[in-house]
């Protein structure tokens, strides 16, 4: 690939610690770092209705953060002298915004409307997308139908996702969020890793004559995702004998039909996608596959939807106004201002038990970056650690350390009015008891207890201590009527787009991934030092070459 011109790229002329705006809110933060949520609730009645805002069917209430309309005036002043709205143009627009890769960013491509157009060097590139989709959704209705037989002239019950990454990632999460709609005669497994025991458990009770693996690689090199596409390819013939087979049951997402043909894939049944589209991105391109055989080619298109309605939202709302922009402005304000080092996204769905973990990849691999776009090292926070799982289960593990412990972590509680699953117990109906847990939890850290509250409920003086809670922790709610595939969709385009306003504030490149590449590298440098049968010459530091050679011992027995 041609090497981009780095000098070429634009960059903030002035160092972001020296805006103006990051100055003011310096001095605006000294100001109102001690400042308690039970204050600015008591000088505000109207303030947890008035701090709120609504699109795409998503409601958030940021009315519990450490913030005034000052700040939220200072913050929206960065992100303008920032340049947040031309970069956002730019992107939508189809420019070569990932300027290490000079590459566009049009992940908003892949869900926009038939009729829509988007230029990539001067094409539009929405046909190219719909073919795809119409194409994804025709192998789905045949598969669904069970009119795509495999070898043996069985249907397929059992579909296996190979992938890593965001091949994996994306696809399990939307699976499980989104499994209330999935037709249950199929089995979805998910494969990534490339310990053997991840495949070996995953197809364990699988029947091969009932099984379609999707091998996901944009090259059809990817290491891990080729380790386990060739070990899928083994058990099949194991059982089904004939080379001929892995054509009825394998298909490929890729670009690389010479390497897809050699593997024995029917390049007819091979989907591709295009390089502006990031593998964190791709979930819904035709790395969804797997999901749409799952739930269908109708209701991949109520996802796609829902991702577009918050696109939308985030390409036409004004910044004062715009759901994405103040969740990353406020994720910005604790992350500089406060020196919060981590974030906690706390679904309270057991769908969403994904969520988290895909979040983490789609905010952690965008922005954890320690240089400009024109390469000069920040002299500031950028992105923070994601991390956090569904609750009730969470506040028995860590929810004592968010309320009492000495680290400041903002959350984001994400909740829905309606149960899929309504179900009464003795204790009352779950939704209401899950969902009291939401707002009890918020109110909880916002507010907390004093000293004084503990000592008039009648606690021993000795015990007191331990009952306070200092509150004046930040907490986002987001909240929808119920878990449907718009809705979701509309999270998903929500934190990408977040996740991009912070990197434009912060002037890094949000769509490489190089912090990847040099394990890779050395892995492979590695693999057959380990496989060979006579130690070869080892050129690394003490500690790996020791570990190399103890490991060669211990693997002979």
């Amino acid at each position: 690939m041609t090497q981009p011109d780095l000098s070429a790229q634009p960059s903030t002329p002035v160092r972001l610690t020296e805006t103006a705006a990051w100055k003011a809110l310096e001095t605006h933060h000294a100001q109102v770092e001690g400042a308690h949520m039970r204050e600015l609730f008591a000088a505000d009645p109207t303030r947890g209705e008035r701090l709120t805002l609504e699109a795409a069917g998503l409601y958030l209430d940021y009315s519990k953060n450490r913030v005034t309309d000052e700040t939220m005036r200072l913050l929206l002043d960065l992100a303008r002298e920032t340049g947040v709205e031309a970069k956002r143009t730019a992107m939508f627009a189809g420019e070569k915004i990932n300027t290490t890769e000079a590459r566009a960013v049009l992940h908003t491509a892949l869900r926009a409307p038939k009729g829509a157009v988007v230029m990539v060097d001067g094409k539009n590139v929405v046909p190219d997308v719909h073919e795809v989709l119409d194409r994804m959704g025709e192998f789905a209705e045949q598969v669904r139908a069970g009119t795509w037989l495999g070898y043996t002239g069985k249907p397929i019950v059992n579909i296996v996702n190979i992938g890593i990454g965001g091949s994996d990632l994306g696809p399990v999460m939307a699976y499980r969020a989104l499994e209330f709609y999935s037709d249950r005669k199929l089995t979805l497994r998910f494969v990534s890793n490339v310990d053997g025991t991840e495949f070996t458990e995953a197809v364990h009770d699988l029947n091969p004559e009932e099984t379609l693996f999707i091998v996901s690689s944009k090259t059809f090199t990817t290491q891990e995702t080729m380790a386990n596409a060739g070990s899928a390819r083994q058990w099949s013939l194991t059982a089904l004998k004939e080379d001929a087979a892995v054509a009825r049951h394998f298909v490929a997402v890729s670009t690389n039909a010479q390497a897809v043909q050699a593997f024995g894939i029917d390049t007819a049944n091979m989907f591709g996608f295009w390089d502006w589209v990031g593998g964190r991105y791709s979930m819904d391109s035709a790395i969804g596959l797997s999901l749409m055989l799952a739930v269908g080619p109708d209701r991949y298109a109520e996802l796609l939807a829902g991702f577009h309605e918050m696109d939308e939202h985030f390409r036409t709302a004004p910044l004062e106004q715009n759901m994405p922009v103040l969740m990353a402005l406020l994720g910005l304000w604790y992350d500089d201002f406060f020196n919060a080092q981590t974030v906690a996204i706390l679904p309270y769905d057991h769908y969403l038990s994904q969520f988290s973990a895909y979040l983490q990849q789609l905010d952690m691999e965008s922005n954890g970056k320690h240089v400009t776009l024109s390469g000069e090292t920040v002299d500031y926070q950028t992105g923070p650690v994601i991390w956090g799982q569904p609750g009730t289960n969470g506040q028995h593990a860590f929810y004592q350390l968010i309320h009492q412990g000495t680290k400041l972590i903002p959350c984001d509680f994400i909740g829905f009015s309606r149960s899929l699953n309504p179900l009464t117990s003795a204790l009352g109906e779950h939704h209401d008891l899950l969902m009291a847990n939401v707002f009890a939890q918020t109110e909880a850290l916002a507010f907390g207890k004093t000293l004084e509250q503990v000592k008039a409920e009648g606690v021993a003086a000795e015990l007191a201590p331990h009952r306070v809670f200092e509150g004046n922790r930040p907490t986002n709610t987001l909240l929808a009527e119920t878990l449907t595939p718009h809705t979701l969709g509309a999270m998903i385009a929500l934190y990408e787009h977040k996740v991009f306003v912070q990197g434009a504030v912060w002037n890094i490149n949000s769509f490489d991934q190089w912090g990847v590449e040099l394990g890779k590298v050395l892995a492979a440098k590695i693999v057959p030092e380990l496989a060979a049968e006579t130690e070869p010459p080892l050129a690394h530091d003490s500690s790996t070459n020791a570990l190399i050679r103890r490991y060669r011992q211990q693997r002979r027995g």
